[in-house]
């Protein structure tokens, strides 16, 4: 049957496919693929390094003071001859050429085919020559860093989105210790089927991304990354969180029919998307996208989104080396994303910099935070923003001219303070002055606030007299109400968003703006996940965003409510010691 690793299920489906594995680092590396015409590029910015490296450590053999310790030049000796031996820089090289590998991921590739090696020699002083090997790595690595090694482009303006000539027809599935935002930006246009990582619980952020995009996904794997080697034909379960190693013809076969099946289920869903989301009893609902990229509009159009409920605009910000984008970059972005709507609303987050989503390494801005004990109670989102005003008022000014090309809506993340309101109202002000003085063109927009931290939604009333409307970000809300870190294993489990504390906030959020004649909408996880579906429409909730292909399943759950039955159910359901068993009880729905 072949070996079986057991980790947590947190995305449902059969993924079948080639191992693909991301070998960790202690320097942060970008993973991307390149497409065949930049390979001798590459090759040269790998050679590049190398020669920059040798270099760096011949200068420090050269200026070494006469009293050093012979040990420290024979060491550098040794750094030297590995720098140039064929087992690194030579197989180095056949990762860029044979896997299209960037030099980066290729150097981290090739080191830990090498750690394996020396941790299986028997002989102690070999087995200890693995850290220098390390410590060349880390160097070359370091290089490359620095603006890409060369000014080369940052890795979205280079990287492999759909050539498949470096591995056949084979599909692949990722393996890695974990995956970082910037890096699951890449890997979600590129090739993978499914992944797999040593680390992260279910509420993780390659978790949450996995389930947005609909692929399955097993973490928490603990050694997956050591005992599955390059090429391993893998079998990811996102249903058990399992994922076979070599599984034999008769456990492969099982699965592909199980694939099958579940393609058959997604073509069903598709004939959907043009229908109109209206429970039983007349209620419409609106069903909007999540997107990072201006890219990613076209397939919520596809989808069937009738807008966009969330632009989250930090990732135009991530995987740039510090260098932020400016307002004429950000601008055609959010111009790209408005047009490729049609007309339909646009609702851009402005950045929301921090905690899981920091920027580069190297950046003068990152620095800042990037030593916080906590991140996600740091220097984030709308505080990194009002910190930075020259900045914000930049995104501001870009937003507001994207406005001219259709229905554009802001929305502030993180907001807890009605200073913070007032000072991001007087820069939107200050904004719109500078456009009118330089005759810049403009629309019309509202404005909303992100409802994820308690003290937001216990002032619910009060930020409603200044903003638009509101969006619900459940997974930050579910986290700051339960002091829970969702991406801490050893607290994972503790994330709930069943809780009768988190599901309370979340009433009395979408009441209250109800009443008021004010927009809110819930823009979380749990927006796309089926099992909250009934339960938000029964709080009174008609807006929908998530990620585009989780539209269709929602939108089946919405078209088979009765919205009328449901809220007379909800109380019993809120008041209940375990309110997910009541809902399944009282909600349930035919098949």
């Amino acid at each position: 049957m072949g070996i079986q690793v057991f980790g947590t299920p947190v995305s449902r489906g059969v993924a079948i496919g080639r191992a693909v594995l991301v070998a960790s680092s202690r320097v942060d590396v970008a993973h991307y693929f390149v497409p065949a015409d930049r390979l001798e590029h590459e090759i040269n910015r790998l050679r590049n390094a190398r020669d920059a490296v040798a270099a760096e450590l011949e200068a420090l053999q050269r200026d070494m003071p006469g009293d050093a310790p012979g040990e420290l030049s024979a060491l550098l000796d040794v750094h030297l001859m590995l720098l140039h031996d064929e087992t690194l820089s030579g197989a180095t090289k056949v990762w860029i050429l044979e896997r299209h590998y960037n030099a980066e991921w290729a150097l981290s590739a090739q080191l830990e085919v090498l750690a394996r090696q020396f941790d299986e020699m028997e002989d102690e002083y070999l087995r200890e020559r693995k850290a220098d090997v390390e410590q060349v790595v880390e160097r070359l690595l370091r290089f490359l860093s620095r603006k890409g090694g060369d000014g080369a482009a940052p890795p979205l303006a280079g990287a492999v989105t759909g050539a498949r000539d470096f591995a056949g027809e084979d599909p692949l599935v990722l393996v890695a210790n974990d995956v970082a935002p910037a890096d699951m930006m890449q890997f979600k246009r590129s090739v993978f089927t499914g992944f797999v990582t040593d680390v992260g619980g279910k509420n993780s952020h390659t978790a949450i991304v996995a389930r947005s995009m609909d692929i399955p996904a097993v973490v928490g794997a603990r050694e997956a990354s050591r005992l599955i080697r390059q090429d391993d034909w893998l079998v990811i379960d996102g249903d058990a969180g399992i994922v076979i190693v070599n599984p034999s013809p008769i456990v492969l076969e099982e699965y592909r029919f199980r694939q099958r099946q579940s393609e058959l289920e997604r073509a069903r869903l598709h004939r959907l998307r043009h229908t109109p989301a209206v429970t039983l009893d007349g209620q419409a609902v609106e069903l909007l996208a999540n997107i990072e990229l201006p890219g990613d509009a076209a397939g919520a159009v596809e989808a069937g989104a009738v807008g966009v409920g969330l632009f989250r605009s930090e990732f135009l910000f991530m995987n740039r080396n510090g260098d932020l984008p400016d307002e004429e970059e950000q601008f055609e972005a959010y111009r790209d994303a408005v047009v490729a709507m049609q007309g339909l609303p646009v609702t851009i987050r402005t950045v929301d910099i921090g905690a899981d989503k920091p920027l580069d390494r190297g950046g003068a801005q990152e620095s800042r935070h990037e030593h916080a004990l906590n991140p996600a109670l740091g220097l984030r989102a709308i505080r990194w923003s009002l910190s930075e005003p020259g900045m914000f008022r930049q995104q501001l000014r870009a937003i507001l001219r994207a406005s001219a090309f259709g229905k554009v809506r802001i929305l502030v993340p993180m907001v807890a303070h009605l200073n913070e309101i007032r000072l991001t109202l007087d820069a939107l002000a200050r904004a719109r002055q500078q456009l009118d003085d330089n005759g810049r063109p403009y629309g019309p927009v509202e404005v909303g606030a992100m409802i994820e931290i308690p003290a937001a939604a216990v002032m619910i009333e009060r930020f409603l007299a200044h903003f638009d409307f509101v969006s619900i970000g459940t997974n930050d809300l579910i986290q700051y109400t339960l002091a829970i870190d969702r991406a801490d294993e050893a607290v994972s489990h503790l994330y709930d968003p069943w809780h009768p504390a988190v599901l309370s906030l979340i009433a009395q959020t979408i009441a209250r703006a109800n009443a008021r004649g004010r927009g809110v909408s819930v823009c979380g996880e749990m927006a796309g996940d089926p099992a909250f579906t009934d339960l938000l429409l029964a709080m009174g909730l008609r807006s929908f965003s998530m990620h585009p292909a989780r539209i269709a399943s929602i939108k089946q759950r919405v078209l088979r409510a009765d919205t009328r039955r449901l809220e007379a159910a909800l109380d019993k359901v809120l008041g209940a010691e375990d309110p997910a068993a009541e809902a399944a009880r009282r909600f349930s729905q035919p098949s």
